[in-house]
Parts: structure tokens; sequence; C-alpha cells
């Protein structure tokens, strides 16, 4: 795990899903050439979410492939097998969702134990209440702005009381001295990069609204070289 890239203040990890997965090899060959040093793996079970385009073994084949830092969101009914999978395909960091995590706390102790950062999702509708005992041990919160399974379906738009709870949860970190990270993913635009990579949020995944299919490098290195603007900023 490489310690530089985490401190950054302002990261980009384009989601995996999202990259052409007949040719997943020669697309993330095209990441590395734009400068981005992350990806976001979503790993699904059809249950949690409606959809499941990405197996445990391709991300195993893939780790193979690449230095990248990989983080994954493990959106799944039983959490617990898909994280033991995951700690030994390699990954830098877990986040997985709270509403679906019997032992929360156990949880991210275990991860931690393995000596990998580790962390909690929220659906758009789940209050950040349920982060009030656990957040001083997550070394990251993923917020979804839009729901879970529709990333794919072009009408879905952020949910609208995102930038509320995007500002509310950066509150409740700052007002207990954390620094935990916040992850933003769900139809993210450069807009709300620039919005909330001043020291509000630390990584945006970048999927259908960054990335452009017929122009991977291009797409990514113009949001990537407008994090690396960001992380001269101060905090607003």
């Amino acid at each position: 795990m490489s310690k530089e890239i985490w401190n950054q203040s302002c990261i980009i990890s384009p989601s995996l899903i999202c990259l052409d997965l007949c040719n997943l090899e020669q697309q993330v060959r095209l990441v590395e050439e734009s400068g981005i040093r992350m990806l976001h793996v979503d790993i699904l079970d059809g249950h949690f979410s409606p959809s499941m385009p990405l197996g445990l073994e391709t991300v195993k084949q893939l780790r193979k492939k690449t230095d990248l830092e990989f983080e994954a969101h493990v959106m799944t009914a039983n959490p617990q097998y898909f994280i033991d999978e995951l700690l030994e395909c390699g990954v830098s960091q877990i986040v997985f969702h709270i509403e679906t995590a019997d032992h929360v706390d156990g949880l991210l102790n275990y991860i931690h134990g393995k000596g990998v950062r580790a962390g909690v999702a929220l659906k758009p509708g789940t209050p950040l209440t349920v982060l009030d005992y656990v957040l001083d041990k997550c070394d990251a919160v993923l917020l979804m702005l839009i729901n879970p399974g529709f990333a794919q379906c072009a009408g879905e738009a952020q949910v609208s009381y995102g930038d509320r709870k995007i500002r509310d949860l950066r509150k409740m970190i700052d007002d207990r001295g954390l620094d935990t990270g916040i992850i933003l993913d769900g139809r993210i635009s450069p807009k709300n990069i620039e919005d909330y990579g001043r020291g509000i949020a630390n990584i945006f995944v970048a999927g259908s609204t960054c990335i452009k299919k017929d122009d991977l490098v291009g797409s990514l290195r113009a949001v990537n070289d407008l994090a690396k603007t960001l992380n001269g900023d101060s905090k607003e």
C-alpha cells in the first residue's frame, strides 16, 4: 500500500464496472496511462443491489496485472465472505454497507487486523446517526449519491439532499477531530470534484459521468489534473 496517495486531499478513483468489461486489462493500462493511481472496485451479489457486473475471480486476476491501489466497495447482503475474499486479493481499503453488517464494530476491527484500511458505506437514505459509535474506527465513509444498482440508468440523478448530507458528515468528522476520509460515489461530475475537493471529500468515484469511453485517457487525465490542482488548495 502506498501511503503517499492516501495522504492526498483529493483523489480520483475510476469505477472498474464503468470500464469496458470485455477488455479490462487493456482498460486498466489506459487508466495507468492517465496518471491515476487508484481503482474503485464494486463487489455486488445481486441481492443488496439488483446488478452483478463483476465477479471476485475477475478482481483476483486483475490484481495480478496492475500496481494500482484497489479500494473496494462491498455491496452485498453478507459482507463477511466477500471481505475475506478481497483481503486475499490484496486490496488497500474495504468499505462495506452498514445496512447489512450485523457486527459493524467487529468487521472494522477484523479488516484493520489484516493491515487493510476499513470503513463503511451508506445508501442515500441512511441517516448519519448510524455512524455515532463507529466513526472513530473508520478510515473512510462512503456516501452513495444515487440508489444502489442504478448506475447504468441515465435518468437516475443524485439525490436532492446529497449536498446537505456531505457537509453534515464533514462537520461530524471535524467536530470529533478525526481524520476519517469521505468517498463520494454516484454520478460524480467535474463540478462535484470542484465543489467538494477542497477539503470536504477525499475520494471521488469516477463513473459514467466523468468517463468518456471513446477517450478514456483524456477524460480521466482531465479530472485527475483537476484533483492535482485542488490538492494544492486549503480547506474551505
